[in-house]
C-alpha cells in the first residue's frame, strides 16, 4: 500500500541496452540518482540479470531500500551461457519484442498497492528507444543517455548516409550483415 511518503518521492526507472558497456555506466548513474533521493528501479534483461548474479553472488542484486532490480525478457531464446549475446540479434530482438514487457513492468510498478512511488521519469539507452513510447503512454519524461564516446555516436548516426552513398558495408567485414540492422534503429 502506498503511503504519503511514497506518493511524493520521485521514482526513476533506468533501462540500459543489455550489454556490459551499457549496463555498467547506467548502473553508476542509477546509484548517483539514488544517492540524490530518488527511488530507483534498474531494469535488466533476464539473461544479464542471471549473469550479474553469477558473477557478483546471489545477494548482490537484492533489493535495497528504495533501489530495486527488475527484469524483462530480451526476446531471444533462453541461454545460460556466460558470454555476450549476438549484438545484431539483440538489437533486433529488443527493438521488436521488449515494449509489451516493459509496459507490463511499468503497470506493475505503478499499481496503487505496490508500496513504492509510481514511476516519475525514465532514463534509457538510445538503443532501447521503445522506452520513449512507454513514457509517453504513462505521461512521464524520458531521457535517452548515450554512454559511449562521441566517435561511436557519430558513426551510429552517420551509418545510414554511409550505406546510401555506397561506402558501407565493406565487402568481407565480419559484421557486414549487422550494419543494416543497426542502422535501421535510427
Amino acid at each position: 500500500m502506498s503511503t504519503p511518503a511514497t506518493e511524493k518521492k520521485r521514482h526513476a526507472l533506468c533501462l540500459p541496452f543489455p550489454a556490459q558497456g551499457h549496463i555498467s555506466p547506467m548502473l553508476t548513474l542509477a546509484k548517483l540518482i539514488h544517492a540524490s533521493g530518488f527511488h530507483v528501479t534498474f531494469v535488466n534483461t533476464e539473461f544479464n540479470h542471471r549473469r550479474l548474479i553469477r558473477s557478483h553472488g546471489p545477494t548482490s542484486l537484492s533489493a535495497q531500500a528504495d533501489f530495486q532490480y527488475m527484469t524483462i525478457p530480451d526476446g531471444l531464446p533462453y541461454c545460460d551461457e556466460d558470454a555476450t549475446q549476438d549484438i545484431v540479434s539483440l538489437c533486433c530482438s529488443t527493438r521488436n519484442t521488449c515494449l509489451p514487457h516493459f509496459r507490463d513492468l511499468l503497470d506493475r510498478l505503478n499499481e496503487p498497492g505496490a508500496g513504492i512511488p509510481g514511476v516519475t521519469c525514465i532514463i534509457a539507452d538510445p538503443l532501447m528507444s521503445f522506452a520513449l513510447d512507454a513514457a509517453k503512454e504513462i505521461e512521464v519524461p524520458c531521457s535517452l543517455v548515450w554512454f559511449s564516446n562521441a566517435y561511436t555516436l557519430m558513426g551510429y548516426l552517420k551509418c545510414p548516409e554511409l550505406i546510401s552513398r555506397g561506402l558501407a558495408p565493406l565487402e568481407g567485414m565480419q559484421y557486414n550483415r549487422g550494419i543494416h540492422h543497426l542502422c535501421s534503429t535510427t
